[in-house]
């Protein structure tokens, strides 16, 4: 990882003959600062952009629980070893992982594929009406990662 406090924890998956389960998150994991609440976030089709917030207070952990997702982080945290470094993730039902993205970190993602299905967990419950997110245009970070993060890049 580029940024520090990022991580991508891949999930070990128990599976038999009736199906599969894996565990996203526990209270207990050395990242799991408090909890707020679970959310889900679907796209019905493919290459649907959520970008960019951080936040000051609040932690995100992501899993893409139905398809995959593509997902870019800026460290917005001037006394951070990493400040304005970047990371791009992607996340997968096939191959599940846990995505921790703490305060200071702009973060957005893009569905890979149609009804993509994004599992949020957030340290704190979201407040409408003092909203700790500061949002940003999805190409507020082009010149710092060298082009469009969005565009899909053959390899």
């Amino acid at each position: 990882m580029n940024i520090h406090d990022v991580q991508q924890i891949f999930l070990k998956v128990h599976e038999d003959d009736r199906g599969y389960l894996f565990e996203v998150l526990h209270g207990s994991d050395p990242f799991c600062t408090t909890f707020g609440q679970v959310y889900m976030v679907g796209d019905r089709i493919e290459r649907v952009v959520r970008a960019y917030h951080k936040h000051a207070e609040l932690h995100d952990w992501f899993c893409i629980v139905h398809g995959s997702a593509k997902f870019v982080l800026v460290d917005d945290r001037e006394d951070s070893s990493t400040y304005h470094k970047a990371d791009i993730l992607v996340g997968s039902s096939r191959t599940p992982s846990l995505i921790v993205v703490p305060p200071g970190v702009y973060h957005g993602w893009m569905s890979l594929e149609p009804d993509t299905l994004l599992c949020s967990t957030a340290s704190h419950e979201y407040n409408a009406e003092q909203p700790d997110e500061v949002r940003v245009s999805a190409n507020s970070f082009d010149e710092l990662l060298g082009g469009d993060p969005w565009q899909i890049v053959a390899k």
